[in-house]
């Protein structure tokens, strides 16, 4: 009795498995699921910065860039860890390379949108700031002051944690945020952009450790965040 022929996938099956795949990466993948979220988020600043074609096919080329290499990079890590139960060199090696061609593509988008966005939000940020009087010092220590205030009542609250150590909210969290927003504000325009991108990525970092420490949660960082930043932004809209 002759075996039966394997039938080649159809055209929609084809589509199906290959979304499969792509669900699959995103259920399983952390970092897949950041890059979707970071390109949806460079898709809607696109649009709301207006970027012109040339512009939005840059931005296009590397999104697909960087999600195609991540996704290339999980195919080879299911495939060594199907090929290998023990540890081999030479399986690493080629983790080591996948991650890293993966790490380039994010590198190379990092710049493009840079390159894009760096300019259109310098400009919008300027004409918005512009709006707004100049604030003195003593309105930053307000800031800082009341939203240190504002988190030790929050903690207090929910009786969760110590001023600057667990609980919601993170207070180191709005601490740096809080001094994001201050120094967004009282730089001068030729170097604003450049600080007030510096001190987010700083913030940014303040809030990363407290999450990989474990000393708070993603939401009581993000929270705290939120709040500094808000509070700030208020005292110096008000004062």
């Amino acid at each position: 009795m002759n075996s039966p022929r394997l039938r080649p996938p159809s055209l929609v099956e084809s589509f199906n498995y290959a979304f499969e795949g792509i669900i699959h990466v995103l259920r399983t993948q952390r970092n897949m699921r950041i890059h979707f979220l970071l390109a949806v988020v460079v898709l809607i600043a696109a649009l709301v910065t207006g970027v012109n074609k040339f512009e939005l096919i840059a931005l296009l080329i590397v999104i697909a860039f960087v999600l195609i290499a991540e996704m290339v990079n999980t195919a080879i890590e299911g495939a060594i860890d199907v090929a290998t139960t023990s540890f081999d060199p030479m399986a690493k090696l080629a983790k080591d390379i996948a991650a890293g061609a993966v790490l380039i593509a994010s590198v190379n988008a990092v710049a493009i949108a840079y390159l894009v966005f760096a300019g259109k939000a310098a400009d919008k940020t300027a004409r918005v700031l512009d709006k707004l009087r100049n604030a003195p010092a003593e309105i930053t220590v307000v800031a800082l002051v009341l939203t240190v205030i504002i988190v030790i009542a929050t903690k207090a609250w929910t009786g969760r944690g110590s001023p600057l150590r667990g609980g919601l909210p993170s207070g180191h969290a709005a601490v740096a945020f809080a001094g994001w927003m201050a120094a967004t504000y009282i730089v001068g325009d030729s170097h604003r952009f450049v600080v007030s991108g510096l001190t987010f990525l700083m913030a940014l970092l303040v809030a990363q450790t407290r999450v990989e420490s474990g000393v708070h949660s993603t939401l009581e960082v993000a929270y705290g965040g939120a709040l500094g930043a808000l509070v700030t932004l208020s005292v110096f809209q008000l004062l």
